[in-house]
């Protein structure tokens, strides 16, 4: 189930920044006393046999790979092989078990102001290649674009950043001015509350960093997106990660043209947020939509957005409900459905949690699949990390067993293409999908 949206404390969480509640925020302010090249920086030194990952250009280095050496929270080492040989500049987190990420592979290349500028520079140039049909963008991905712990997405004439390593915090002022004079844009809104910052020793911070409104004017966090043929509402200080879930965008395009193609009656939405899974069934002609998600504020901005697209309410029905519930009330009750989207909240952040949340996983496929009707669609994902495709595969397929149920694998779906991963770094397949046909 989607967690509850909740409103964010700016002045508070600044205050507790302000304070001195993390060493790597108060270095934040310190990023200009940085060398303008690398002579001076501080080194690690790696034990043996631990560099192979850094020669295969992966951008984490974990603590136990250290032998010796360190630095400030945030700030840029040098990292040497056992035997001495430079191997990578990278981004210090005393805090953190992913204790360095790399900046650059390049012993030549000076770790400043303007190669934080060309780094940004250059992301933003490649989502040209992309086909994006929406003013909503991830204009930064992470250690996709070169640098780790930043995340970035446009929302029409708004940026929203997330600083979730010591590294970009470090550089937060540098980075916000690239940003804006790269993007021509004045908006630039922070969403570093993401729970992982607290690895790190950062506390979490949200506000505006570029265009604040005056005083007594509207927050101006509410917004208005397109994407494909409709519009969505979000709000970028009250919504999950920096206010909606962009990496969806081209799945919602797919199920409206499954829902076109295949002329569903009756849709399911699970897990619904706000809608956006919805709009698209209904755009694609559905003829009723049932949405579930636990929380009431989600619920309200899916209702929203149905109206915000001119669609009739009474095909809708908008429930305030757990999922899981509802699954099982639906299996006795006997309604079926033509399609069913799964896509629940991150129910395995590392491999750690991966057990129980396969459990989780399989439950809410086993009651979706004995729900769906013979030659039925469902949608199913998983966000979680911990999570790999093959698993995820394995675990659907369990959940069909224990239902009775076969299907045939019509597609295989991750995140759009403006939340790229890159063949370095396997960690950014965060997002898998599965589109099953249920065999009659």
């Amino acid at each position: 189930m989607t967690r509850p949206i909740r409103g964010r404390c700016y002045r508070l969480k600044n205050r507790q920044a302000e304070s001195g509640a993390s060493f790597c925020a108060l270095s934040s302010l310190a990023h200009h006393r940085v060398s303008p090249d690398n002579s001076a920086m501080k080194s690690i030194r790696l034990r043996e046999g631990k560099e192979r990952s850094l020669l295969r250009r992966h951008p984490w280095i974990f603590d136990g790979a250290i032998a010796k050496g360190g630095g400030d929270a945030g700030e840029t080492v040098r990292v040497d092989s056992h035997e001495g040989r430079f191997l990578a500049w990278a981004a210090f987190s005393p805090s953190s078990r992913i204790r360095a990420r790399v900046w650059s592979f390049d012993e030549s290349q000076r770790i400043d102001a303007a190669f934080f500028s060309a780094r940004i520079a250059a992301a933003i140039q490649a989502r040209a290649w992309f086909d994006v049909q929406s003013d909503g963008v991830r204009l930064i991905h992470g250690e996709s674009d070169g640098l780790p712990g930043l995340v970035v997405d446009r929302y029409a004439d708004t940026l929203v950043a997330q600083f979730t390593s010591c590294g970009v915090e470090r550089w937060k002022s540098v980075i916000v001015q690239a940003l804006l004079t790269h993007t021509g844009l004045t908006r630039l809104y922070e969403r570093s509350d993401a729970s992982v910052r607290g690895l790190e020793g950062l506390p979490e911070v949200t506000g505006w960093l570029g265009g604040a409104p005056g005083a007594g004017e509207p927050g101006g966090t509410d917004l208005v997106i397109r994407e494909h043929d409709w519009r969505l509402g979000l709000n970028i200080a009250e919504g999950h990660k920096t206010g909606f879930y962009l990496d969806q965008r081209d799945s919602r395009q797919k199920f409206a043209a499954y829902t076109r193609r295949r002329q569903f009656q009756r849709v399911l939405n699970c897990y619904c947020y706000t809608g956006g899974f919805t709009v698209a069934a209904l755009a694609g002609g559905a003829a009723h939509v049932t949405s579930i998600d636990s929380s009431a504020p989600a619920i309200d901005k899916a209702r929203a957005n149905v109206a915000l697209n001119g669609f009739d309410a009474a095909r809708t029905e908008m429930l305030d409900a757990d999922v899981n519930a509802s699954l099982r009330a639906y299996q006795k009750e006997g309604p079926s459905f033509d399609a069913i989207v799964l896509d629940p909240p991150k129910f395995a952040p590392t491999a750690a949690h991966a057990e129980r949340a396969a459990r989780a996983y399989k439950d809410i496929n086993r009651l979706a699949l004995s729900i769906l009707a013979p030659g039925g669609v469902l949608f199913t994902y998983s966000c979680s990390g911990g999570i790999s495709a093959d698993l995820f595969h394995k675990i659907v397929a369990s959940a069909g067993s224990d239902a009775g149920v076969d299907a045939f694998i019509s597609e295989r779906l991750g995140g759009a293409p403006d939340h790229p991963m890159t063949v370095n770094f396997p960690e950014g397949e965060y997002l898998k999908g599965l589109v099953l046909v249920k065999k009659p």
